[in-house]
């Protein structure tokens, strides 16, 4: 319960001194902004003592001295020639010390006076009252110099007690409310930024792409923590580079800085964050250099992923007032690089993974060539070359045209053999007749082979030239059907196959299965195979789904069209086709 410590006697309050006191302890309970209530109690006090000048000391958490002095009836001008503010020694502290009232008729010759500094105003009169709040000292309600040169009296001392009891009401109520205000706008941001930390942490488990992820990360803690700019810097050797801007920027992207010669250098080394409160003689650098115009204060938090620096994040100016950044920004901002530096290591691990499994594949396709080459062509050749250094040696052998007329046919075959590798390689159809001629061409080779193969092309054919693929998607489909194909000639050991390609709004699907003996997907594959068909599609910015039983084996791809990687440059039959 909230009380002051002397009661009032009431014979001293006069009716509308007190209808007067009623007023102001209402309109106090009215306003649950502290700084406003204390602001009240000034203007109070002043108005029902008729004094020219009061103050409200707010006393530290021992209760020995005043940490606040706030003063009314002085002007900013004159509080400034005063200098220091009182600290709660002399007669002021005789109030800290007692909690009583403390009416004089002439400051200057208490006791414990120490006189007034030069510049301030002559006081003579004065009226002291501790304020109560739940039964501690809180601070001290000062009046002094009444108007009309009289001493406070009873009366006056009496208003101000009741007065100081509904302040110590009012500022209990407008301390309680500031707390919980305080707290719920701390929980509600917590909350936000754990909503906004989930959401990049739901983008990087998608796999979403590494710039994407970035770009989220600035734009959803520009948001956060109210910031003009956001900016995320990548370590590229001795360098910083600007990898994602949010906010207000200009051409920031791409631009680098020293790591040697820079502030966020030096929070990327240090490991520690850094608020700076006046860029332009804080900084090492200018924040021009980073795209940011006219910045005044910055947050650098460090960007590191099991102790290594990978980067920074910075904010400049906090809106709408540019007020500098918080220790709660700079938590918000520390989950966020957390986050951003998780993003980047795991970026880079499928990056160097993806990369060994392309290098690996890539190997194992040139075996595969260098074995066909040598156990079917290079020894059929070394046969025709026997035959021929034969006739050579018997030049009068009876059945010199029949050998002749074998190793043409051998020559023949193997020459039919190399076209075929040759088009298995770059298929000039591909690019001088499109996608649906190449695959038409490529599936009639596998019939070849043996395999029945029903197909349902719907790509544009080159009587639609209008309407033909990219380069890069038509090679990208082109070369999912053919190692699809080759697998099931190689190793299903099927009888028939189905090959679907189709082109439909701006995404294109390919879909090959068969009815052979299957394989298990989750189990470890050597060679090129599969691991060739998913890394070509994911260059493409497509998708891949492998399903195989004991009935077969089905592989399908969904790619955008028109969106995928650049492969190489086509030929030049494909540049004049289009």
């Amino acid at each position: 319960m909230t009380r002051s410590l002397r009661s009032p006697a009431p014979r001293h309050l006069e009716a509308d001194t007190l209808a007067r006191l009623i007023d102001v302890g209402g309109r106090l309970l009215d306003d649950l902004d502290p700084d406003t209530v204390l602001e009240r109690i000034l203007d109070a006090g002043r108005a029902i003592t008729g004094a020219r000048y009061a103050a409200l000391g707010v006393l530290d958490p021992e209760r020995r001295e005043l940490t606040r002095f706030l003063t009314s009836g002085i002007s900013p001008e004159l509080r400034q020639e005063i200098g220091e503010l009182p600290r709660g020694r002399g007669v002021l502290g005789v109030v800290i010390e007692d909690r009583r009232p403390l009416t004089l008729t002439d400051v200057a010759s208490h006791p414990r006076s120490f006189g007034f500094p030069a510049g301030h105003p002559p006081m003579r009169t004065f009226l002291g009252v501790p304020i109560i709040i739940r039964g501690e000292s809180w601070g001290n309600l000062y009046l002094t110099e009444k108007a009309d040169g009289a001493p406070f009296s009873p009366a006056d001392e009496d208003a101000v007690v009741v007065l100081a009891g509904f302040a110590a009401t009012a500022i209990e109520t407008a301390r309680l409310y500031d707390t919980a205000e305080r707290s719920r706008l701390q929980l509600a941001r917590a909350v936000e930024g754990l909503e906004a930390a989930r959401t990049v942490t739901d983008a990087i488990g998608a796999g979403t792409d590494l710039p994407a992820v970035l770009t989220l990360v600035v734009e959803r803690a520009q948001t956060l923590v109210s910031a003009r700019s956001v900016l995320i810097l990548l370590r590229d050797g001795a360098e910083l580079e600007v990898a994602a801007s949010a906010g207000v920027t200009s051409g920031a992207a791409g631009r680098r800085i020293p790591i040697g010669a820079s502030t966020a250098g030096g929070v990327l080394l240090r490991g520690v964050p850094v608020r700076v409160t006046d860029v332009r003689h804080q900084l090492q650098l200018p924040p021009e250099r980073l795209g940011v115009p006219g910045a005044e204060n910055a947050l650098f938090v460090p960007m590191a992923h099991r102790g290594e620096g990978l980067g920074v994040l910075v904010a400049f100016d906090r809106r709408p007032d540019q007020a500098p950044f918080t220790a709660a920004d700079e938590e918000l901002l520390r989950a966020f690089a957390s986050s951003a530096a998780n993003a980047v290591a795991i970026s880079r691990t499928v990056a160097a993974d993806r990369l060994a499994t392309a290098i690996s594949a890539a190997e194992d396709e040139r075996r595969r060539w260098a074995r066909e080459l040598h156990d079917q062509t290079l020894q059929s050749l070394g046969g025709v070359r026997v035959l021929l250094d034969r006739a050579r040696q018997h030049p009068n052998l009876t059945d010199l045209p029949e050998v002749v007329s074998r190793a043409v046919d051998d020559l023949d075959s193997e020459i039919a053999n190399l076209r075929g590798i040759i088009a298995d390689l770059r298929p000039s159809i591909l690019d001088d007749l499109g996608l649906r001629a190449a695959l038409e061409a490529l599936i009639e080779r596998r019939r070849e082979d043996g395999l029945q193969i029903r197909a349902d092309l719907r790509v544009p054919g080159p009587d639609r030239a209008g309407e033909l693929l990219s380069p890069q998607l038509e090679m990208t489909l082109y070369r999912f059907v053919q190692e699809a194909l080759t697998n099931v000639v190689k190793h299903a050991h099927a009888d028939r196959a189905w090959v679907s390609v189709t082109l439909a709004g701006e995404v294109a699907s390919v879909d090959v299965r068969d009815d052979g003996v299957g394989f298990d997907p989750a189990a470890p594959l050597s060679g090129f195979g599969l691991s060739g068909l998913r890394e070509r599609v994911y260059l493409a910015g497509g998708e891949v789904s492998v399903s195989s039983d004991a009935g077969g084996t089905r592989v399908r791809a969904t790619i955008p069209a028109g969106v995928g990687t650049p492969l190489g440059p086509p030929g030049p039959a494909a540049r004049s086709r289009r």
